[in-house]
């Protein structure tokens, strides 16, 4: 009998320990991958069934029988004599299950039974994709709740034969391969002692180096075997072994030489051989031309007042394109292209930097997924993202975020007002933002590497009074942005640190924390005036009707919009609405104007029936 050593796989070695102790196996976890195992020819196989088949032969087993409910009854042996298999079968079971219906249970029972009770041959028992032998584990019909039966009392009165040539007594067993294992009835299971579950995790970064050294060989060129190798290894993190030998054949298949194995991963990952970020176009459009403004000053057209978060979102940007995410690591990482997590006052300009951001990188900006957290404050809510748990309605359809980044992997996602989704809901984030990716409801991996993500929040903005009720605010417009910023970052801090107490978090948004100021005159000012001058186009555009506004009744709507700025952009745009475009509307009605038509707004007031506007 062989040794099942250090060189087989971890969960292959354990399996071999405790078929002395257990007579049934669950098997779960990374069960359709591939395995490296130390054989002289085909040391990498297809799947944990056939893992387990090369395990038991290499320790001494006569006959693996493997059942397949498609497929059907087959058996590898150890000496390849394939009729004399069948026969130590049919000796054993009392059936030929070559003509057997492999759909039918009660022969699967029968052969569970009688297996356990065989002291004369040492047979095994796998059972490929158990979890589909019936359709429903909280409605058994009645040849599925007696194949459990029938599979529980044998585990648990299940013989030890010898095994050949060895002093070893051990079961003859059984392995449930599922993808759950809720698949299977929790009474068969629970506080069953003939009954043991390994879970097959996804292959470790030594493991990962290992088999890529083996799948790349030694190539013709002059490749640096090690980087390539390495680069595999590191940007798989959390992928098993069969995707090194896919993200190896797509190389020839899209023309990508080895040293450019990033961009196979990438593809493999997304699903999307299209990257904006490595066209060039995003840093051309950073960098502008005599033609084109540069980032920093086509942002600060499109946001007024803000030229310190339009800093931080270039340089954010700016490393991205320049493929320096995550940098500091001594690893590659897979994280979100750049992360940032936007506060201030309201109406500020936090979404509309987001919009134009988004437009910079991907050339539009409708090419971000919104997420109002409003709607997440329940614990519950959170199965909108990635989908329900298997088992609950729904769980098939996959998730809101996780739909969103599978079907355009290349976006930008925004999380508004994130402090009023439940704190359970954010933990959510921990994985997106540390490893880049998200499993939904149904099992699936969603990779977010080439994503931005935007938080935006208002917290800081007020604080609980002494009374311990009333919210009063905790800045003012009239403070100094300096003031500001200190105050904000410091309360940032205090929500994940106290209130949520989930430090983690904040650690990995890190430095990216942008704080917005207030709407400052200036910019106050220069927004009255574009607003201004958008109602006076759209005034043309939907009457013919040429409008002016004098100085005078310009000076009276900038003393109306300007005068509390507190609720930044969209409260000047508030002002401006009931004010101006309201009484403007209800005047052009009255006077019936026919296109082409001058008018002038020569003043904006308001008496007892509310804001009017004269015209000229």
């Amino acid at each position: 009998m062989n040794s099942i050593n250090n060189e087989w796989p971890t969960w292959l070695r354990d399996i071999d320990s405790l078929i002395a102790v257990h007579s049934h196996f669950v098997i779960l976890g990374n069960i359709r991958d591939w395995y490296r195992l130390p054989l002289e020819t085909n040391p990498l196989v297809p799947n944990a069934a056939v893992a387990i088949q090369a395990a038991l032969a290499f320790s001494g087993f006569d006959v693996m029988l493997l059942h397949d409910i498609v497929s059907g009854y087959s058996i590898q042996t150890i000496d390849g004599d394939t009729e004399a298999g069948w026969g130590s079968v049919r000796s054993v079971v009392d059936i030929d299950l070559r003509s057997s219906d492999s759909r039918d249970l009660s022969i699967l029972g029968t052969v569970i039974s009688k297996l356990g009770n065989s002291n004369v041959r040492r047979l095994a028992l796998i059972l490929n994709d158990a979890s589909r032998l019936i359709n429903r584990v909280e409605q058994l019909d009645q040849a599925e709740l007696e194949l459990f039966r029938v599979a529980s009392n044998a585990s648990r009165e299940a013989k030890r034969p010898l095994i050949n040539n060895s002093k070893r007594y051990v079961f003859n067993p059984v392995f449930w391969l599922v993808d759950r294992e809720h698949d299977l009835p929790a009474w068969l299971t629970a506080a069953n002692p003939g009954i043991h579950s390994i879970s097959i995790p996804f292959p470790d970064l030594s493991e990962r180096n290992a088999v890529a050294a083996m799948l790349i060989g030694q190539p013709n060129n002059n490749v640096d075997l090690d980087k390539v190798t390495n680069e595999l290894a590191a940007g798989t993190d959390g992928l098993g072994v069969s995707s090194l030998v896919h993200i190896l054949n797509l190389c020839p298949d899209q023309n990508i030489d080895l040293e450019n194995i990033d961009d196979a991963i990438r593809i493999y990952k997304v699903g999307a051989a299209e990257s904006p970020w490595r066209k060039g176009e995003v840093a051309r459009r950073l960098k502008g031309n005599s033609n084109n403004p540069d980032a920093n000053t086509w942002l600060s057209k499109r946001v007024l007042g803000q030229p310190r978060a339009i800093i931080k979102v270039v340089d954010i940007l700016a490393r991205s394109v320049m493929g320096l995410s995550g940098a500091q690591s001594s690893q590659k990482v897979s994280r979100p292209k750049g992360v940032l997590f936007f506060v201030g006052p309201t109406g500020v300009g936090k979404t509309e930097l987001t919009k134009a951001a988004t437009e910079l990188v991907f050339g539009t900006a409708d090419a971000y997924t919104r997420f109002d957290m409003s709607e997440f404050a329940a614990e519950h809510s959170g199965d909108r993202l990635i989908g329900a748990p298997p088992g609950y309605v729904g769980f098939d359809s996959g998730g809101e975020l996780t739909n969103a980044v599978r079907s355009r992997p290349y976006s930008l996602l925004l999380f508004d007002e994130i402090e009023k989704a439940h704190p359970l809901i954010l933990d959510k984030f921990l994985q997106i933002l540390e490893d880049g990716r998200l499993t939904d409801g149904r099992g699936t991996t969603v990779h977010f590497s080439e994503t931005l993500i935007v938080f935006t929040s208002n917290i800081g903005m007020y604080r609980v009074d002494q009374d311990g009720k009333t919210r009063v605010p905790n800045i003012d417009p009239s403070d100094p942005f300096e003031k500001i910023e200190k105050v904000v970052r410091k309360s940032v801090t205090e929500y994940f640190s106290e209130t949520l107490n989930r430090p983690e978090l904040l650690n990995r948004i890190g430095e990216n924390i942008v704080v917005f100021d207030f709407i400052r005159p200036d910019a106050a000012h220069k927004i009255v005036d574009l607003q201004i001058e958008n109602v006076i186009r759209r005034v043309n555009e939907a009457t013919g009707l040429l409008v002016s506004v004098t100085p005078l009744a310009n000076d009276q709507i900038h003393a109306l919009a300007t005068a509390n700025l507190w609720f930044g952009g969209r409260g000047i745009g508030n002002i401006i609405e009931s004010h101006f475009v309201n009484p403007l509307a209800r005047a052009l009605f009255a006077i019936d104007a026919t296109a082409g038509k001058s008018l002038s707004v020569i003043s904006v007031s308001e008496d007892l029936s509310g804001p009017k506007v004269e015209l000229k």
